[in-house]
């Protein structure tokens, strides 16, 4: 009897994909590539590793799907939308688009351990496409303008959220800056509690990460976060923080993201075959959990695969989702 396996990703930009690069997820990877041969407009274009049918192919039957829309000030030179309310079209357009792929039966939203328990059914009748699983998460909160708007996405199943991304945010300070919470981003953490949203430790600037792991006393978990021992850069964990996570009952996400996995990796110029990159670099994040934690109940995998990346900045190992 073949023993079955599923693969759970927590964190993958599907939404951001397919409305900001106009990747159809319904093609194959190869398609989606040819498609993008004569593409500049992106660094990664012509290098996806993702489409629905990789991801059933390798099993991956259930993620953690996001919507992400980062806002930015006046004179900050991220990537982003001018307004917060801009930014909170931009995840009501993605939000659109999963609901679109539902309809069409690609995937199937998942808000409940009732649905949840439904669809790992399914994921037992090989006789039929399954659909990919997905619970929905908020990468970055800069788009949430007021409190009712949280309990809107709650509503329309959104389960998780990193209170900020790269830089400056409304709610905390990110990847790259120094800053505690400020006082909207402690009126989010409890309204988040309330509701009983999961907090996303994922890219908190060490301040923020210590005053929100403070402050908020729900469930918590990294979707997509490394190693400090292996890439000294305050994206990652330190072994403190990693304990801490794992005292409070979470998992956290290896990313397979090469900045995050071999220092010195330079972004847009260095390739897989220049560095020695390779998915052990992953298993020894993965493993680094695991004799922190005592036990392999805490470690999982956020690839974060095609999160404004692909091939170009992959293990080398890495072709398509499987």
């Amino acid at each position: 009897m073949t023993e079955k396996f599923m693969i759970v990703d927590g964190h993958l930009d599907l939404a951001m994909n397919a409305m900001e690069w106009n990747r159809d997820l319904r093609w194959t990877v190869d398609e989606i590539r040819d498609s993008e041969k004569d593409l500049t407009d992106k660094p990664d274009r012509g290098n996806g590793t993702v489409s629905f049918s990789s991801m059933r192919e390798g099993r991956v039957f259930l993620c953690f799907a996001t919507q992400i829309a980062r806002y930015v000030k006046k004179g900050y030179l991220l990537p982003g939308w001018n307004s917060p309310e801009q930014a909170w079209a931009q995840t009501q357009g993605q939000l659109s688009w999963y609901q679109a792929m539902e309809a069409e039966g690609e995937m199937v939203q998942i808000r409940t351990k009732r649905d949840l328990d439904k669809h790992l059914d399914m994921c037992d009748r090989p006789d039929k496409k399954i659909p990919v699983g997905f619970v929905l998460t908020l990468e970055g909160a800069d788009s949430i303008v007021s409190m009712k708007q949280l309990e809107n996405a709650w509503d329309y199943g959104l389960r998780a959220i990193g209170p900020a991304h790269f830089g400056p945010g409304i709610y905390a300070f990110g990847t790259s800056l120094t800053g505690g919470l400020t006082p909207k981003g402690r009126d989010l953490l409890r309204e988040m509690e309330g509701l009983g949203m999961i907090l996303d430790a994922t890219h908190l600037s060490d301040e923020s990460y210590r005053q929100a792991l403070d402050l908020f006393h729900g469930p918590v978990w990294a979707s997509h976060n490394n190693c400090r021992v292996y890439v000294d850069h305050p994206r990652q964990f330190t072994d403190e923080q990693v304990k801490e996570l794992v005292s409070r009952g979470a998992v956290i996400g290896t990313a397979l993201d090469n900045w995050m996995l071999v220092p010195g990796w330079d972004q847009g110029k260095s390739r897989p075959g220049g560095l020695p990159v390779s998915l052990d670099l992953v298993v020894k994040n993965i493993d680094h959990v695991c004799q922190l934690a005592g036990n392999s109940l805490h470690a999982a995998i956020g690839s974060d695969l095609d999160g404004a990346f692909g091939t170009e900045q992959s293990p080398k190992e890495i072709n398509t989702r499987i």
